[in-house]
C-alpha cells in the first residue's frame, strides 16, 4: 500500500496588501488551530515532522504556509519590476489575512527565525487575535553579523550561498539527514528572496524599546532558543524575556537555529511541554 503521510496541501488565493496573492497551504490534525511560520528564505517544508506527529496532531490542526515569494507561493504578479523586500508592516498583515482567509479563531501561531520576531510583534499589536504565541529563535533585537549583499549577485549562486551562510547556525548534533533536508529549503530559495527577508530580520524588525509593552495575560508568549544558535542567540533571546513580564522562556540543549527540521526529536522533547500547556488556555 502506498505510504502517505496525513499532511494536505493546498493552494489559497487571497488578498493582502492591495494585492492578490496565491499561497500554497499545508495543514494536518485536528484540534486547536497552530499556524506555522518559516524562516527566512525557507518555506513550510520546515515544520513537516510535527504535521506527521500524532502527539501533536491529536490535538492542534497544525497550518503551515508559504509567504508570497517562497516555496510553493507565487510572487505576486509584477514581480520581476520590483525588488521584494520585507517589512514588519507587510509581514504582519500578511499573517492576519491569511488568518481571516482560513477562518481560524484565535489560533496558535508559532514562528521559527524571522517568524519568531513577527510573532513578538503580533502578541504586541494584535495579542487579541491569538489563543498565545511561540516564539522560536526570536528576539525583540539582532545585530547582522554578516554581509546580505553576497545573497542577491549575478556571479554567486545564490541558493547555495543562502545555505552556507545557515549550514553554521546548525547544531553539530543534529543528525546529518535532516541537517541536509534543512539546507537544501535554502538552496532553493527564489532570487533575492533571502536578501528581501533579512531586511526584517536585520534592519526593520527591532522592537526591543516597546516589547516590555505586550500583555502576556492577553497573550501568553513562549520563547525557545536552541544553544548553538549564533544568530539569534540564547543570551538575546534571554535578555528579550526579561524585557516581557511573564513570557516563559526555554533554552533547548543540543539545538540550533532550525530546530523543528534540523533535530526533530531533539526539538519535541521541548515543544511538547509548551503545547501541553497552551492546550490549557482558555478562549
Amino acid at each position: 500500500m502506498p505510504d502517505f503521510e496525513p499532511i494536505v496541501g493546498r493552494y489559497l488565493t487571497m488578498e493582502t496588501g492591495g494585492e492578490s496573492v496565491r499561497i500554497y497551504v499545508e495543514e494536518a490534525g485536528d484540534g486547536v488551530p497552530l499556524v506555522c511560520l518559516h524562516t527566512a528564505g525557507a518555506d513550510g517544508r520546515q515544520f513537516r515532522h510535527l504535521m506527521t506527529d500524532p502527539a501533536v496532531t491529536d490535538h492542534f490542526r497544525v497550518i503551515a504556509f508559504d509567504l508570497p515569494w517562497h516555496g510553493k507561493s507565487n510572487p505576486p504578479v509584477g514581480w520581476h519590476d520590483r525588488e521584494y523586500q520585507l517589512t514588519t508592516a507587510a509581514y504582519k498583515q500578511t499573517i492576519l489575512d491569511f488568518c481571516r482567509a482560513m477562518e481560524l479563531e484565535r489560533p496558535v501561531v508559532m514562528g521559527c527565525s524571522m517568524g519568531g520576531r513577527i510573532v513578538l510583534h503580533l502578541a504586541l499589536d494584535h495579542g487579541q487575535d491569538f489563543r498565545a504565541v511561540i516564539a522560536l529563535e526570536g528576539a525583540d533585537r539582532l545585530e547582522a553579523f554578516y554581509d546580505i549583499d553576497w545573497l542577491h549577485r549575478p556571479d554567486v549562486h545564490g541558493g547555495e550561498v543562502a545555505a552556507a551562510f545557515v549550514s553554521g547556525q546548525v547544531a553539530p548534533q543534529s543528525p546529518d539527514e535532516f541537517r541536509w533536508e534543512t539546507l537544501w529549503a535554502y538552496m532553493q530559495g527564489g532570487p533575492g528572496v533571502f536578501k528581501g527577508d533579512l531586511y526584517f530580520y536585520w534592519v526593520d524588525g527591532h522592537f526591543d524599546d516597546l516589547s516590555a509593552r505586550i500583555d502576556t495575560e492577553r497573550c501568553p508568549v513562549y520563547l525557545l532558543s536552541g544553544e548553538y544558535d549564533c544568530s539569534c542567540t540564547p543570551e538575546r533571546m534571554l535578555a528579550t524575556a526579561a524585557r516581557i513580564k511573564g513570557s516563559k522562556a526555554t533554552v533547548m540543549e543540543g539545538l540550533g537555529h532550525f530546530p523543528m527540521s534540523e533535530n526533530p526529536a531533539g526539538f519535541r522533547h521541548h515543544i511538547l511541554p509548551v503545547l501541553d500547556e497552551v492546550r490549557t488556555l482558555g478562549w
